[in-house]
């Protein structure tokens, strides 16, 4: 069975005091959970300092992006083997705000996905369509379109032990979310996909929802068959409130193991 994962994704916020505020937060909230992987990923200046004050608990620190050079004349960029010096061992790429602000296209994408693969770290690999798209029933195109830039260059193998986030765009910060029901049904999709050039790897992969998740929504979410927990945003920021995302993807899990 998949274990479930949910990860904080802090974005552009944060201070020394809010991270040591959080964490602490977080480490009280969560010392007794069990059966869900939990990362949080603050922006990166503060990746050291988040690592250190979760040492000897259940959480791990994750990256917000990745760089494709591994060294050199490239100001402001940070490499995976950088990232994985201090200890980060997940890292999310592809999310809309990437895209969209920063025009990375689905091919350099699966370039940063490469790059995280032989740097042996495990990449979240976020894909989604706008409102615009989903509107004129585009969802399961573009989604496989994202997924082939990775399946066409690395193929499927490149899955194993990797993550992938599906987050409509037109449900991030915008207080929208899909109903479980919609976002089963593109779990379905994206696994299948997958499926349609190795089982295997399909079968283990995990699929994440992202997109407005909260407290109020998570528990249904994840009682879907393809729903293998959450990326988090706004809500993250709150301990008490990912707290209960994180329980409710730990509940589902152990749920769904009695059932099989």
């Amino acid at each position: 069975m998949r274990c479930p994962l949910v990860i904080g994704n802090w974005k552009l916020n944060g201070s020394v005091q809010m991270v040591n505020e959080l964490i602490a937060s977080l480490r009280n909230e969560l010392k007794n959970v069990m059966g869900c992987n939990i990362i949080v990923a603050p922006p990166a200046v503060y990746l050291e300092r988040t690592k250190n004050l979760l040492t000897d608990s259940a959480i791990l620190p994750g990256a917000q992006d990745v760089g494709v050079n591994a060294t050199g004349a490239y100001t402001g960029e940070i490499s995976a083997t950088m990232l994985k010096d201090i200890g980060v061992k997940y890292v999310i790429i592809g999310h809309s705000e990437r895209r969209s602000y920063h025009h990375e296209d689905d091919l350099f994408i699966a370039k940063k996905f490469g790059v995280l693969k032989e740097a042996g770290l495990i990449p979240v690999l976020c894909i989604g369509e706008t409102e615009t798209e989903n509107a004129a029933g585009k969802t399961e195109s573009v989604c496989a379109r994202q997924l082939n830039a990775v399946l066409n260059t690395l193929g499927a193998v490149a899955f194993t032990d990797a993550v992938i986030a599906y987050e409509p765009v037109w449900a991030i910060g915008t207080g929208k979310s899909a109903t479980p029901a919609q976002a089963q049904k593109v779990h379905q999709f994206i696994r299948g996909h997958i499926a349609s050039r190795d089982a295997a790897v399909a079968a283990q992969v995990i699929i994440q929802y992202g997109g407005s998740v909260n407290d109020s929504n998570a528990a249904e979410l994840f009682t879907q068959p393809d729903i293998d927990g959450a990326l988090v945003g706004g809500a993250s920021l709150k301990a008490q409130a990912f707290a209960v995302i994180v329980k409710a993807a730990a509940g589902a899990a152990a749920n769904k193991c009695e059932g099989m």
